[in-house]
């Protein structure tokens, strides 16, 4: 009888022993596997901020795009901005900042409440983009844009296509539409000039991954007025230069 109890006792132990050792490989596996995860992520983090960034980038500018376009205003010709400092004085004018002001202000409001729209649920203003499948029911809840986009695309791997998992992408705007008037002058033929007036918008998002976060600009150009703004013509014109002679141009006499 005590034979049998030791030879017991002995078995209980070695399956015990086998269960610790199972249980311990088990453990360094899910250990394994995670670090590995954790690894990978950290490899590919940077890519998927790069490429959630380019997509991000695309469907604001089409916001953008769309409140730029259901404006009232158009493209004005830049002689119809400019107006004489001096009464009766052509050649010294300025731009008409009333104007400029008027369109830039409508211009900041309709991109402020198109974005405002997209992230609360409007999806007419969200562009259709390959490799871009929207959260509807997470966009109607006003967090913000989010769409979700395929491991193989934003790692770069083409043999796998669209398969694998997709990662979530959230991005909203932060602070206030930032906006500046420009303007460009350029020389054309003889005392006239190409001129443009336009106004740079510049929209500050946030894009979310899991486990990070990225904050970026995106910005559009919108032209308001250009034309070609013509000067009076010299009564003498002159290449420059001692031996180049100057040609007087005849000028009739006004009544």
């Amino acid at each position: 009888m005590k034979l049998r109890s030791y030879s017991n006792h002995s078995n209980y132990r070695k399956k015990g022993n086998r269960l610790n050792r199972l249980t311990l490989v088990v453990v360094f596996v899910i250990i394994g596997v995670f670090l590995f995860i954790y690894y990978l992520n950290e490899q590919l983090m940077p890519t998927y901020l790069d490429y959630a960034e380019i997509q991000t980038a695309k469907i604001a500018s089409s916001v953008v795009s769309k409140a730029i376009d259901s404006r009232t205003s158009s493209v004005m010709d830049v002689n119809d901005i400019l107006v004489e400092v001096s009464p009766g004085n052509h050649a010294d004018l300025k731009v008409n900042t009333e104007t400029i002001n008027r369109v830039r202000t409508e211009t900041v409001n309709q991109v402020k409440l198109y974005l405002e729209q997209a992230e609360q649920g409007e999806l007419s203003h969200l562009p259709n983009l390959d490799n871009v499948e929207y959260d509807y029911n997470k966009i109607n809840e006003g967090n913000g844009v989010v769409f979700y986009m395929p491991l193989s695309q934003a790692a770069n791997i083409p043999l796998i296509g669209n398969l694998g998992p997709k990662i979530p992408i959230r991005f909203h705007v932060i602070g206030n539409v930032h906006s500046e008037v420009t303007s460009s002058i350029k020389e054309y033929g003889i005392n006239s000039a190409y001129m443009s007036v336009g106004i740079h918008i510049e929209v500050k998002v946030q894009i979310i991954v899991p486990f990070a976060s990225k904050t970026t600009t995106v910005t559009q150009d919108i032209p308001v007025a250009m034309g070609l703004v013509r000067g009076d013509v010299p009564s003498v014109y002159s290449k420059g230069g001692e031996e180049v002679p100057s040609i007087q141009v005849p000028i009739t006499p006004k009544k």
